[in-house]
């Protein structure tokens, strides 16, 4: 009965950890340039001092559905869409440089640009940060120009530039934070060809319908692997009391 139990009982837990997965991609849905996880289940041997005679369920985040989402028009200013397999370098939490697809750039009352979950953009030689100003427009290669206070609506001045990056797909992969680094620890250089689509946004490519069809898959598993642990308890009560000495 052990054997049945551990399997159950890791079948359990690995369902309930790909159910976390499902729920991760389900929550954004609706966030720009988010790129969903991949998942599979597979089954492991247990090695030990003997023969690997127990398996158990394993759960594993293989990759990242590096599908581009749709092109979605805003028309917002501060909204870019980088058009192709192209990124957006910003500054991550750590202080290194890492990449998205999330356009919904933003200005704080710093004159940083961030991006809609408080990242610094990174530009030339660093985070952008902008003078004050009546007017920013970003072009298409990610020129950055913006129109001093006082000045005639036609005299604009360039401040920086987004630095748009275009890595093989390959060499990167998803952070906990859902952004993505090259897997050497590296920096990408930037990609002059790269364009930036102003006021549009990358949406999601999480398939909402397909996500849900595999919650409620997981979730009929994992009330699978509850019964077949009931099922062991049972088996284990039935043989005890058969060997009980009358």
């Amino acid at each position: 009965m052990d054997r049945l139990l551990y399997v159950a009982m890791s079948g359990a837990r690995e369902s309930f950890h790909g159910q976390a997965a499902v729920n991760n991609n389900l929550a954004n849905a609706n966030t720009p340039g988010f790129l969903a996880d991949l998942q599979h289940f597979r089954s492991m041997p247990v090695f030990g001092a003997g023969y690997p005679t127990r398996v158990y369920a394993l759960s594993e985040r293989p990759d990242t559905d590096f599908a581009p989402g749709t092109i979605q028009s805003t028309g917002r200013d501060l909204d870019v869409a980088v058009q192709g397999e192209g990124w957006i370098a910003v500054q991550g939490s750590d202080g290194g440089e890492v990449y998205t697809r999330r356009g919904d750039l933003q200005i704080d009352p710093n004159g940083r640009l961030l991006t809609g979950d408080n990242l610094p953009v990174m530009g030339n030689s660093g985070p952008i940060a902008l003078p004050p100003a009546e007017k920013v427009d970003i072009g298409s290669d990610g020129t950055i120009s913006i129109r001093p206070p006082g000045v005639e609506p036609n005299e604009l001045v360039i401040v920086d530039r987004i630095k748009l990056v275009k890595p093989p797909p390959g060499s990167l992969q998803k952070g906990n934070d859902g952004l993505m680094r090259l897997k050497d620890g590296s920096t990408a250089e930037a990609d002059p060809k790269l364009g930036l689509l102003s006021g549009a946004l990358v949406t999601s490519n999480v398939n909402g319908v397909h996500e849900m069809v595999d919650m409620i898959e997981l979730s009929r598993r994992f009330e699978l692997q509850v019964r077949m642990m009931k099922a062991a308890e049972e088996s284990g009560a039935a043989s005890a009391s058969l060997l009980r000495p009358v």
